[in-house]
């Protein structure tokens, strides 16, 4: 008989050692029929890993049926981990649910359930029934599913609900996870190819005969065609040796890959860029290229293969070429992904583990799509000739002659489009991960957070160096490198990120001896490689900033070498764009404004920057505290280096915090460098009031209590440097004399009077420079000391002649009442009337409520003051609604007597006698007198109001004794003058005849 029908009819000849081997494995296994049955097995698993079925030649024929089993049975895929790759994109479930429209958890619970029955290998070739629960109402349903495999590779899928996704369904799963999880309960046979040798004639034509009746109405044409094939002697058929076997797996010379559905991926691809702007979008995006990453990790051809095919569809988007035309840049989200797809083609072309003619594809690859119009440009200018790279200090946040007056490394490796120096990092770390670590290395690549190991893997031909400490080595290079901060938005927040992501990667290595000395050695060589270097001595002013990098610096070297690590971090304090705008020593504007961004248009990320230099500064004054020499060296590193008051502010907030613990005793010297960091933020914002000021003040004031009583009275003392006169005598002095401050010092009767006077001397400073403001405060503080409270109401005397508003002296005035002083009250208040102005239509001023609080003061005191104060009501107010309603008010009970208004008169005031007389002859007159000034724009809708105003007029005429006859003089008077308002002056007469 001829040799076996599983060759395939496409297969090629095997080469001698190829053959030798496997006829080996087969023989081998002959020869071992007494051996152990796991002796067998480890045989046939590595036939299966290494060649397909046909591969044996004839001699598979020859084998024992046992081990052709055991070959096939070794075939199939025996991780999970696989099946879970190609059937999730791995993105995170919400918090609390495990994401059911997952396919591999579907498929996981569908075998659970007992989903799976009739499961049958042939060759290799796997096939099931998996029965689905319908929905409520709706019959079970029953889908069947075949898959084809070779080599431990899941090749081809089919299943009968005809999903159209990127990966592999549930009920794929199923029946996948069924054969790995009981696999000695699936029925196995041969490949068909075998069965068929083992037939004669008869045997072979009843089997023929039996498969065209079971499915005449599908295979009939195709029988008959293949049957005249045969029959034709010269047909192409019969020229080919042996026939395609479907169960026999795959030729040596095809390729040998997990199943990909192309098409989906295409589309799946295609739809998501169409709706770019979504969130959704980008996300499921991220998840592909994730999903690539995952495959490349695992080694998986598929990985490059799903690249290539997103990449064609990227370049395929139709807003590549309307951006073009339009002449306008790419979204900030697209850009993004486009970053991330160069990264990942950065991986796959660098991969130590590719052959050598796919990185000759990939780059023919690359090279033509580099050529289309459409394919975008590396974002961000890496070039830099401005005249403005200047040094930020004048060389001698000597050297001149060393010729570093440019940048030298204008390109960044951080933060650049193909992020060089991330790939390298990545890849060494890669090297290094122990064997069970599965995390990949990438921010995006997972939702699960947990610690990486690494292990020192050496590096062979270099003695004594690993992979690992390649890898600190090199990021710190990169991170290291003096460049100039990129154009543009989004490129330097890519240097941000990149900076960023890289820090994150170094500190998930634990740092061993080995790595601290490589750390010390990196840190040394920043310090003195010039202009190279972002640490060395001279920094030019567009110079990406070290603050990141060094807090990590001075965060690993601190335990192992205390000086080089302040060192290297005080290097990196400096920020050179601020130091060029703002010398030493001149005022600084206010980034809290908006200055800040007018002056600096380019650096978009200056505000991230100055947050990572207070990052840093505040891990040096922690580590400082108990060493005075390093805490006074980071002080005035912070002085000259950060410009921002807010930054300065927590930073003097951490310091006081850090210096105060609640189970130990205070740190003085970092407390005082707190104050002294808070006097700074003081000075600073003097001139330049925020919202954030009053926190300050209070705050300045805290701690100045925690370090004591002198250093307490000296900013009272230098009020006028640190404090406006308002915050100096409301809070400063206020703050540092209530109850628990004092008690909080623990002072005696001598030093707490000591503090009290240096308060009160404060409160009258102030109040002599902003009396309106502070003039009351002043009172208040200096009550209980009858020299300062003379002088401070002198003070309020003094500021009335001198245009201390009437709203405040009524403020004060009423004060006075309220401490039982009267007639300095009244004083006070014919002060505040001699200023005041209240017009005819100003029935509201917002001085209403003053007025009739004085001309009640002035009535409680006697009829001295009250007359007094008649001629001040006459002449300030000319409202007659207002003059009428306090003559009223002054004719409803008798006046006191004597200056504090013990007694009352016998009887009330008449309105027609002194002083009132006066007061009622001001009051006819004003109504005399708005009467006609309303009348001359009146228009009809007011006419009530006029009617009801006469009204009111009324009244206050009858207060006199002739005041019917004038009141009806005035009437006539208006009849005559106004008699063109006809309708107006009917009204008149309706009501008042």
């Amino acid at each position: 008989m001829d040799p076996p029908a599983a060759k395939r009819s496409r297969g090629c000849p095997v080469g001698p050692e190829e053959r030798d081997a496997g006829a080996g494995a087969g023989a081998g296994a002959v020869r071992g029929r007494g051996r152990p049955e796991a002796l067998l097995d480890l045989s046939a698993k590595r036939v299966a890993e290494s060649w397909a079925f046909e591969q044996v030649e004839e001699r598979f024929s020859r084998v024992p049926e046992p081990v052709q089993k055991r070959i096939v049975f070794w075939s199939f895929p025996r991780s999970e981990r696989e099946i879970c790759m190609y059937s999730s994109l791995g993105y995170q479930p919400p918090e609390g649910e495990h994401d059911a429209r997952v396919p591999f958890t579907r498929g996981l619970h569908l075998l659970q359930s007992g989903a799976v029955d009739r499961v049958l290998q042939v060759g290799f070739h796997l096939s099931g029934n998996i029965r689905e629960p319908g929905g409520p109402g709706e019959p079970e349903r029953l889908y069947r599913v075949s898959i084809s495999f070779d080599r431990c590779k899941i090749t081809s899928v089919s299943c009968g609900c005809d999903n159209r996704d990127l990966f592999y369904c549930a009920h794929v799963v199923a029946l996948s996870l069924y054969r790995i999880r009981h696999a000695r309960q699936v029925e196995l046979r041969l490949p068909i190819s075998e069965t068929l040798s083992q037939m004669n004639r008869d045997q072979l034509q009843k089997f023929v005969q039996y498969l065209i009746s079971a499915h005449h109405t599908e295979v009939l044409p195709t029988a008959q065609r293949l049957a005249d094939e045969i029959l034709l002697l010269g047909s192409e058929i019969n020229l080919v040796h042996g026939a395609p076997d479907p169960t026999a797996g795959a030729g040596i010379e095809d390729a040998n890959c997990w199943h990909l559905d192309e098409e989906q991926i295409q589309e799946q691809v295609k739809q998501l860029l169409s709706n770019g702007g979504y969130y959704g979008a980008s996300q499921q995006l991220r998840s592909m290229f994730c999903k690539v990453r995952e495959m490349l990790r695992m080694r998986d051809s598929n990985g490059a293969r799903m690249l290539i095919l997103m990449t064609e569809q990227f370049l395929q988007d139709p807003r590549l070429a309307l951006w073009r035309q339009q002449g306008a840049g790419m979204t900030d989200k697209c850009r993004q992904l486009w970053d991330e797809l160069g990264a990942l083609w950065v991986c796959v072309v660098l991969s130590p583990h590719c052959r050598p003619e796919e990185r000759v594809s990939w780059l023919q690859l690359l090279g033509k799509w580099d050529k289309l119009d459409v394919c975008p440009l590396e974002e961000g200018n890496y070039s830099f000739d401005e005249p403005s790279l200047q040094p930020t200090m004048t060389l001698s946040r000597e050297l001149l002659q060393k010729g570093n007056t440019c940048i030298t490394n204008t390109e960044g490796w951080v933060g650049h489009p193909l992020d060089p120096i991330g790939c390298l990092c990545r890849a060494l770390l890669e090297a290094c991960r122990l064997e069970e670590e599965t995390l990949a290395l990438y921010p995006d690549s997972g939702p699960e957070k947990r610690k990486v190991a690494y292990q020192h893997v050496p590096v062979p031909g270099s003695p004594g160096e690993s992979y690992l400490a390649l890898a600190l080595e090199v990021a710190l290079l990169g991170l290291g490198q003096q460049r100039a901060l990129p154009e543009g938005l989004y490129a330097q927040d890519k240097v941000v990120r990149s900076e960023e992501q890289l820090l994150a990667l170094l500190e998930e290595v634990e740092l061993d001896e080995r790595l601290v000395q490589v750390l010390r050695r990196q840190a040394g060589l920043l310090l003195e490689a010039g202009p190279f270097s972002g640490f060395g001595e001279v920094l030019f002013r567009e110079s990406v900033p070290m603050h990141t990098c060094a807090r990590y610096l001075f965060t690993a070297l601190l335990p192992h070498d205390p000086d080089l690590a302040y060192r290297l971090a005080l290097r990196a304090m400096r920020l050179p764009v601020l130091e060029t705008a703002f010398p030493a020593g001149e005022p600084h504007p206010n980034p809290l404004d908006s200055i800040m961004s007018n002056r600096f248009p380019r650096w978009f990320i200056l505000g991230h920057l100055e947050t990572r230099q207070c990052e840093l500064a505040s891990a040096m004054l922690t580590a400082a505290k108990g060493d005075p020499k390093w805490l006074h060296a980071v002080l005035g590193s912070i002085q000259q280096n950060i410009h921002s008051p807010a930054l300065l502010f927590k930073l003097a907030q951490d310091a006081c915090k850090t210096a105060t613990p609640a189970s130990a005793p205070p740190d003085t010297t970092l407390l005082g460098i707190a104050l002294e960091l808070g006097l700074q933020v003081m000075r600073m914002t003097l001139n330049t009031m925020t919202w954030r000021r009053r926190e300050m003040v209070r705050w300045l004031v805290s701690c100045a209590t925690e370090i004591g009583p002198q250093a307490l009275m000296n900013i009272m003392q230098n009020w006028y440097s640190l404090f406006t006169p308002v915050e100096a005598a409301t809070i400063v002095a206020v703050t540092g004399t209530t109850h628990a401050t004092l008690s909080r010092l623990q002072l005696d009767a001598p030093r707490r009077e000591e503090l009290w006077a240096c308060a009160r001397t404060l409160a009258l400073q102030c109040a002599m420079k902003d009396p309106q403001n502070c003039a009351l405060p002043a009172l208040t503080l200096c009550e209980k000391n009858h020299a300062a409270f003379e002088a401070a109401y002198q003070i309020v005397l003094d500021a009335a002649a001198g245009g201390l508003g009437h709203a405040h002296l009524f403020t004060v005035a009423r004060y006075m009442e309220h401490r039982g002083l009267p007639l300095r009250a009244y004083k006070l208040a014919t002060l505040a009337l001699a200023q005041l102005s209240i017009a005819f239509n100003q029935d509201s001023h917002p001085a209403v409520n003053d007025v009739l609080w004085a001309c009640s003061l002035s009535h409680s005191l006697g009829r001295h003051e009250l007359s007094a104060i008649v001629p001040l009501i006459i002449r300030s107010i000319h409202c007659a609604p207002m003059l009428s309603d306090i003559l009223r008010r002054w004719t409803l009970s008798a006046p006191g007597l004597g200056p504090l208004g013990a007694r009352r008169a016998a009887k009330p005031l008449g309105a027609d006698r002194a002083p009132l007389c006066q007061l009622l002859d001001a009051a006819v007159a004003a109504y005399i007198a708005t009467s006609h000034s309303r009348l001359t724009h009146i228009s009809p809708r007011h006419y009530g109001d006029f009617i009801e105003f006469l009204g009111q007029a009324r009244e206050t005429f009858l207060l006199a004794p002739d005041g019917h006859l004038q009141f009806a003089q005035f009437l006539e008077n208006l009849k005559q003058t106004y008699k063109g308002k006809k309708k107006l002056m009917l009204l008149v007469r309706e009501r008042f005849g």
